[in-house]
């Protein structure tokens, strides 16, 4: 009988932050393992079923590098990265927006509605939803930097009780397609829709002071933190464009943004609905 009293403390436990986040929109950036392990992808689909039914208007923002290099590979193209970026000649952005928009995309939208929920897939070309233009000031080829986000399809979305799907693929005002960083993607997206909460799933627990020591693990970071960590190395490569829609996010709006690992099973959940939430706060001031 204990642990059937236990299970009961535990779903009560989740009472209050349903409360707190029903009829709020939380935008979830989807990537790393969680996204690469069938298991882990599973148990991502479920919570965001679980924060569904309780009323949370849930907006996912994918990812996708892996598969784009994967892809790349296959044809006879080698991947190149510039500063963090993929570099995106015409072809390679073919090979992105084939991989992101089509595969990608559409088997994220077949998972979620596997779980009787409602999901539609969009690009961020569609109705002109990520409005780019060409990165500088070096030549990366096709990758976009976001002028703006025109949000109304994926309020519609909302509104009708959809849960947004969204590859971050742009379009500028020529018509051409631009390959858009995820992470700034969902930051930006985030503060279009006035969002509760941005999450950013990753392969590791958060921000340390040092990565090799468990113990320097930071459950909180501000803007004067993540200045000296920058300027420390501490923070780099990678993780700079997350770390810096992150707090962009949070200092135009979004109520709370976290960095979190998706590894961990049902990470989601605790995050939102446990006393005890993972991963690392980026907070204003």
């Amino acid at each position: 009988m204990e642990r059937y009293i236990e299970k009961a403390r535990v779903i009560m436990e989740a009472l209050p932050y349903i409360r707190e986040f029903s009829k709020k929109t939380v935008v979830i950036k989807y990537g790393g393992n969680a996204m690469e392990s069938p298991q882990l992808k599973e148990l991502v689909m479920q919570d965001i079923a679980l924060l569904k039914l309780v009323g949370i208007n849930v907006v996912i923002v994918h990812g996708g590098g892996p598969a784009i290099s994967e892809m790349m590979q296959r044809l006879g193209k080698e991947p190149k990265f510039v500063d963090g970026y993929r570099y995106t000649d015409e072809e390679t952005m073919e090979i992105t927006e084939m991989v992101l928009s089509g595969l990608i995309n559409k088997e994220l939208v077949a998972a979620v509605n596997a779980h009787g929920i409602k999901a539609v897939g969009l690009s961020g070309k569609d109705n002109r939803l990520i409005l780019a233009k060409k990165k500088g000031p070096k030549d990366i080829g096709m990758v976009g930097e976001i002028i703006s986000i025109q949000p109304e399809v994926v309020q519609t979305l909302i509104a009708s009780d959809y849960v947004p799907v969204i590859s971050p693929v742009g379009v500028g005002e020529d018509g051409k397609t631009y390959n858009i960083n995820a992470d700034i993607a969902a930051g930006e997206i985030a503060i279009a829709l006035k969002a509760y909460k941005l999450i950013y799933m990753t392969d590791i627990r958060g921000i340390y002071e040092d990565i090799n020591d468990e113990n320097s693990f930071l459950s909180t970071v501000n803007e004067t933190a993540i200045n000296r960590l920058k300027k420390e190395k501490k923070i780099s490569e990678g993780m700079i464009p997350k770390i810096d829609s992150a707090l962009k996010a949070v200092k135009q709006g979004v109520e709370k943004v976290h960095i979190i690992d998706g590894r961990i099973e049902h990470s989601l959940l605790l995050e939102l609905l446990t006393d005890a939430g993972i991963g690392t706060e980026i907070a204003r001031g």
